[in-house]
């Protein structure tokens, strides 16, 4: 029983580590990353799809994104939706393949994207505590039912703190390699 639970906020807390790091791959450090059209939506035969699931998304160098779409006709639509995204980038179409540049970042903006990685990580932190809060109230809610001791309970809340702080020591890890990133130029 304490095994399953603590088993489940591992795994839960994973998905928590697993989800910041995908939003950090959207947030742009000046290198060219596929991700960054991955939450670009647009209209394809009356549905709502992503751009990687119409063309086929590239790096070509460190600052230049290259769009090869596999129906001619995507092209127009594709250049659209990344124009009138908020990424501020301008695709430059030749033929069927999309050549996106990405400009340098300025300052200010590279502290605005710090100011947004830092949010990102402090509700990644977030999750991790709630998690470890419902885990230790299943203990606390066991404990209350006598189907264990205090002892067990206190072991138990002593490794999901263990746990808990693993998981943290991740984020703070995963934000500085991102702030190092942005700062680079």
């Amino acid at each position: 029983m304490l095994n399953e639970i603590q088993q489940d906020a591992k795994e839960r807390m994973t998905k928590s580590l697993t989800s910041l790091a995908n939003n950090f791959s959207k947030i742009r450090a000046g290198r060219a990353n596929p991700a960054l059209l991955e939450q670009i939506q647009i209209s394809y035969y009356g549905s709502m799809v992503s751009i990687s699931q119409v063309a086929n998304i590239s790096v070509e160098d460190s600052r230049t994104l290259k769009v090869s779409p596999w129906e001619k006709e995507m092209v127009a639509t594709i250049e659209k939706a990344i124009m009138s995204s908020d990424l501020g980038l301008n695709p430059q179409t030749v033929g069927k393949v999309m050549r996106i540049p990405l400009p340098p970042l300025t300052e200010e903006r590279r502290r605005e994207l710090i100011r947004v990685v830092k949010d990102e990580s402090e509700q990644a932190k977030v999750a991790i505590r709630n998690i470890r809060r419902d885990a230790n109230s299943d203990f606390k809610e066991l404990l209350k039912d006598k189907e264990i001791s205090e002892d067990a309970a206190r072991k138990a809340e002593e490794n999901i703190q263990k746990l808990t702080n693993e998981f943290i020591k991740s984020i703070d890890a995963k934000l500085a390699e991102k702030e190092q990133a942005l700062l680079e130029i």
